[in-house]
């Protein structure tokens, strides 16, 4: 969370969210009106946010970025469709995409994309038209949601769209709950992350690297993370 988001829930009467994500707020609700939600009634939620916050000050919680994945869209998509005249501020988060780098070096220094594995809003043949195309361009490719157990092989199937373009020694790094209790990192190939699928779920965040992504290692070997390297070395000596 940024400063600035602890700073609208306090000023906040009313927060709404799903479970999962007020529960790691909870020393933040102290004296606040909570309401709390499950997993696929975003629109529900969106819609009592938005008739709440004719009377009161509402602050409505996503993970990661509201923006990126998150209950912006829906929140003003609600407002928009009823033509609420509603002040509105969307305060933004740490993406799940550039917490998970941050714990294994610098894997994402330049152009990257993040493609979500969810089929539940994307149909899953316009996801997989997606991969192609990211893992074809050669830059890092991020995964949020690589499995559940509603959908358990679309992380593999992301492999092997990976395996068409990227050699099998490209660095990926499967990390989760990261910047969170329970945090768990884990640095590996290409050629071997299909083996170790079930260090991945719902809550991890998958980075492959790109055409120049490489292991960073300690003078022993040691893997210390993964540099993707932004390109000062074709301009400078260092």
């Amino acid at each position: 969370m940024t400063g600035q988001a602890c700073d609208a829930i306090a000023a906040s009467s009313h927060v709404i969210g799903n479970e999962t994500y007020l529960r790691s707020i909870g020393p933040l609700l102290a004296g606040k009106t909570v309401i709390r939600s499950a997993m696929g009634q975003e629109v529900d939620r969106a819609q009592e946010c938005v008739a709440l916050a004719r009377e009161h000050v509402v602050s409505i919680v996503s993970g990661g970025d509201p923006g990126v994945y998150g209950m912006a869209s829906i929140v003003l998509e609600v407002i928009d469709r009823a033509g609420t005249d509603l002040r509105v501020e969307i305060i933004p988060g740490v993406t799940a995409a550039t917490a998970a780098a941050s714990r294994v070096g610098a894997p994402l220094s330049g152009d990257f994309a993040v493609i979500s594995l969810s089929d539940l809003l994307t149909p899953y043949e316009v996801i997989e038209r997606r991969l192609d195309l990211a893992f074809s361009m050669g830059v890092p490719v991020v995964l949020y949601n690589p499995k559940s157990r509603g959908r358990p092989h679309h992380f593999i199937a992301a492999i092997a769209i990976a395996e068409r373009h990227l050699p099998p020694e490209t660095p990926v790094a499967m990390v989760r709950n990261a910047c969170r209790e329970g945090e768990e990192v884990f640095i590996t190939t290409l050629g071997c992350a299909g083996d170790e699928e079930a260090r991945v779920d719902m809550h991890s965040t998958v980075i492959i690297g790109g055409d120049g992504s490489r292991l960073w290692r300690r003078n022993d070997e040691t893997i210390q993370g993964i540099i993707t390297p932004r390109g000062y070395h074709r301009k400078y000596v260092y």
